[in-house]
């Protein structure tokens, strides 16, 4: 089975997709990971992310409402895909594996 590569920032958006349930846009996904991560990013490094994900075929998106607070504009809502839910099965699950591999001591001060 041929597995598709998800950078971390590409794996961290695709959780906050998951998460946000079908409830996440562009800006709501950027605020999620700033609350989230402490990691602060702009607007078009995540909307580009999406897109790549789309095309992946790692989420699927869909114009919502428009809303008045928005100048009559709709949101683009992304909701992740059955692909896209294995794909980050797959990569918990071998994170874990690794993880299992390191001893416990290795990591410790005077270790590194």
């Amino acid at each position: 089975m041929r597995r598709t590569y998800l950078g971390e920032f590409e794996e961290m958006v695709l959780l906050m997709v998951a998460l946000l349930n079908g409830e996440g846009y562009g800006v709501t996904i950027s605020e999620a990971l700033a609350e989230h991560t402490g990691r602060i990013v702009t607007f078009g490094t995540v909307h580009n992310t999406l897109i790549r994900l789309e095309e992946k075929g790692f989420v699927t998106s869909e114009l919502g409402g428009a809303t008045t607070e928005r100048g009559g504009r709709r949101k683009r809502l992304f909701r992740i895909t059955a692909p896209g839910s294995r794909a980050l099965q797959e990569i918990q699950q071998l994170r874990q594996n690794l993880w299992s591999l390191l001893p416990p001591d290795i990591l410790q001060p005077g270790n590194v």
